[in-house]
């Protein structure tokens, strides 16, 4: 059974990123197979990782709405698009990338949802660990497209704002029974230090900082990928020195 890490954050808080700094980390490490599920429709963290998706799950099941004909005779149409979802992940150097996408036709958005969930739920036998970047706000999790985890890593800033929006998402994650073994919170863009007790409000075990990196910005205006950032990068030695509290098992 695959190791699971869910990256979850309100939009700003470079969830993503941190969800890649954490792919690059783990194929450094040498764990084994490595599955970047990017549950966030806009599908950036394959181009973080420098990959190009050419296949989400929202245009599969749009080709599919569109041209039922397709569907083999004698394969039910979920077999049929689980098998599509399969063979649309794109593979890199030690990682593989599962992109959800948006379908843009009629359809309940929950169906794609449970779809992922079903998907993810077999891939995770397949493979070591599963880093899943979650949609910026707090649909995920509502809909249950992250049912269990073994650990959830909650990204914020040090702002008022950003800490009440980590503080929700704890919430939610308990009104809703996701079962995770470990409810974590990182503080992104920031070198302050910031006083426990202001934290354990949250309801979410405080990890530590990772400080604004201008490495990474030099990365992202150039278009880069994060894969491409050097060893000694504060971001990525920050992190690096926190890996275990993530990935470490229980």
């Amino acid at each position: 059974m695959g190791y699971t890490i869910a990256v979850a954050g309100k939009g700003g808080t470079g969830k993503t990123t941190i969800a890649a700094l954490i792919v690059r980390l783990l194929k450094e490490k040498k764990v084994g197979s490595i599955l970047a599920v990017d549950a966030d429709p806009n599908n950036n963290l394959a181009e973080t990782l420098g990959l190009e998706v050419k296949e989400t799950i929202g245009s599969i099941l749009d080709e599919v709405s569109l041209h039922p004909e397709k569907i083999p005779s004698g394969m039910s149409k979920d077999r049929f698009i689980e098998y599509q979802v399969q063979t649309s992940i794109t593979e890199g150097d030690g990682f593989d990338v599962l992109a959800m996408g948006r379908p843009e036709g009629p359809g309940c958005y929950c169906y794609v949802n449970n779809l992922l969930r079903n998907i993810t739920g077999k891939l995770i036998k397949d493979y070591d660990y599963i880093v899943i970047d979650n949609e910026a706000g707090f649909e995920h999790l509502s809909r249950r497209t992250t049912r269990a985890c073994d650990a959830l890593v909650v990204v914020s800033d040090a702002t008022p704002v950003g800490l009440k929006a980590a503080g929700r998402i704890s919430d939610l994650v308990k009104e809703l029974n996701i079962k995770s073994k470990k409810n974590l919170l990182l503080i992104n863009y920031s070198g302050e230090i910031i006083e426990k007790e202001r934290l354990k409000k949250l309801g979410l075990d405080y990890i530590g900082n990772i400080p604004k990196d201008p490495r990474i910005s030099e990365i992202s205006l150039n278009g880069s990928s994060l894969m491409a950032l050097k060893d000694d990068a504060v971001s990525l030695s920050s992190l690096r020195a926190l890996g275990d509290y993530i990935w470490r098992e229980n």
